[in-house]
């Protein structure tokens, strides 16, 4: 398999994070939007939205959009709940990180980090995405201080994408000291067995 992506991407890193605890091999192609090669032509032809990651099957067929990678990826693994309730809370903190988590801690992350977006971090931009991202920081402890992962009993895809922009969101400005459970979950996250750090390429 050949996974389009970007290193510093949380999106991307969500992919590479449970194929590497599956033992999944892959060739890991950097294509970065900092630099404009995720709107060239040849890789537009592959993913007509422009965005990474980006899987590539072995025979050819391709998937976008980070959750459905993983959704893809963990079938008929333990990282996709066989119980239909707690599959069903899966989806549910799937969508949720799409929607009221990454939407603020990851592009506030953005804004403060990446040059190419300092022109976008206006008071408001950067006030309103530190009001949302720790309104879905919240909402994740106030879970996780009556469960140890977010879909039952064991970490699960919904785990992973949660992790993968929560573990560096102090680069965006949130307290994570604010919210005890989510620290204690990131150290959960990250023993379990085939962890690997964002910087990790396969």
């Amino acid at each position: 398999m050949i996974l389009y992506g970007m290193v510093d991407s949380g999106n991307c890193y969500k992919p590479r994070l449970l194929m590497a605890k599956l033992g999944l091999a892959f060739r890991n192609v950097e294509v970065s939007s900092h630099t404009g090669e995720t709107r060239k032509a040849d890789f537009v032809a592959k993913n007509p939205n422009a965005m990474v990651p980006l899987l590539e099957l072995d025979d050819g067929r391709r998937l976008a959009e980070s959750n459905a990678i993983l959704l893809y990826l963990a079938e008929g693994t333990r990282f996709l709940p066989d119980d239909k309730y707690e599959r069903g809370l899966a989806y549910q903190w799937l969508f949720f990180e799409q929607y009221s988590h990454e939407p603020y801690i990851a592009v506030r992350k953005a804004l403060l980090t990446f040059p190419e977006r300092a022109r976008d971090a206006t008071p408001e931009r950067l006030a309103a995405t530190l009001e949302r991202g720790n309104k879905a920081l919240s909402v994740m402890n106030r879970q996780l201080e009556t469960s140890a992962f977010f879909a039952g009993k064991a970490l699960s895809i919904a785990d992973i994408a949660l992790y993968a922009y929560t573990h560096t969101a102090e680069q965006g400005g949130f307290q994570l000291d604010a919210y005890p459970a989510v620290v204690e979950w990131l150290r959960r996250v990250e023993a379990d067995d085939g962890h690997v750090p964002i910087e990790w390429l396969g």
